[in-house]
């Protein structure tokens, strides 16, 4: 099911990179500097996949201030998207076994111009052929007009591609795409929610034999 894929495409935040570090220190400080309680990185992690207004919104209880904490999030976080942020331990030589003849891309909700930035920062040593954030209007996932986006140009259709990602977000975009799904527990999701998916692997050692 999986080896003949054309197209790989791949969730950010979770599933290629443990961003987490980086995100609630950011976010944090847009929330101290308005004395505003702050949150653990764990809180933090249940939040993220939806995009950052929706991550801003969790975090703060006083609706009216959404807007002002989600600016200066932004701003934070733009100004230093990699500090702490890794790809996770073992996905280098997965993904030097995965881009031979294949299409690697990202499909994050991230906001593009970040996304964009992580992915020249950490993974720029593997051939991404496309890298989408989240683009206004265009709606974010599980909406399938991300993928849309990605296989239209490289002329694929969504049958001989995967969707690889760590939340159920990410399984139910596969879902409505036409497209099947492998999940990954080592992101920001508990493993129950992942049940969905096609395939479920813990380690990358697993994804990288599902191609094989």
């Amino acid at each position: 099911m999986f080896r003949d894929a054309r197209a790989l495409i791949f969730d950010l935040d979770g599933t290629l990179v443990d961003s987490i570090a980086d995100i609630a220190h950011h976010l944090n400080d847009a929330l101290a500097e308005r004395g505003l309680p702050t949150h653990a990185p764990e809180s933090v992690a249940q939040w993220i996949g939806e995009g950052a207004r929706h991550l801003v919104m969790r975090a703060v209880s006083q609706a009216t201030l959404v807007d002002e904490v989600l600016a200066a999030f932004r701003t934070r976080y733009r100004a230093h998207p990699v500090i702490h942020t890794r790809v996770y331990d073992g996905l280098p030589a997965v993904l030097d076994q995965l881009a031979p003849g294949r299409a690697l891309c990202v499909l994050s909700n991230k906001p593009h111009d970040l996304t964009v930035q992580v992915c020249r920062a950490l993974l720029a040593r593997w051939p991404f052929a496309v890298i989408e954030g989240e683009q206004p209007p265009r709606l974010p996932k599980p909406d399938p007009a991300g993928v849309h986006a990605i296989l239209g140009p490289l002329g694929i259709a969504p049958q001989d591609a995967v969707m690889i990602g760590d939340s159920e977000i990410d399984v139910m975009t596969a879902k409505r795409s036409g497209m099947t799904s492998i999940a990954v527990s080592w992101g920001l999701r508990p493993r129950a929610l992942l049940a969905d998916a096609d395939a479920l692997v813990d380690e990358p050692s697993q994804l990288a034999s599902l191609f094989s």
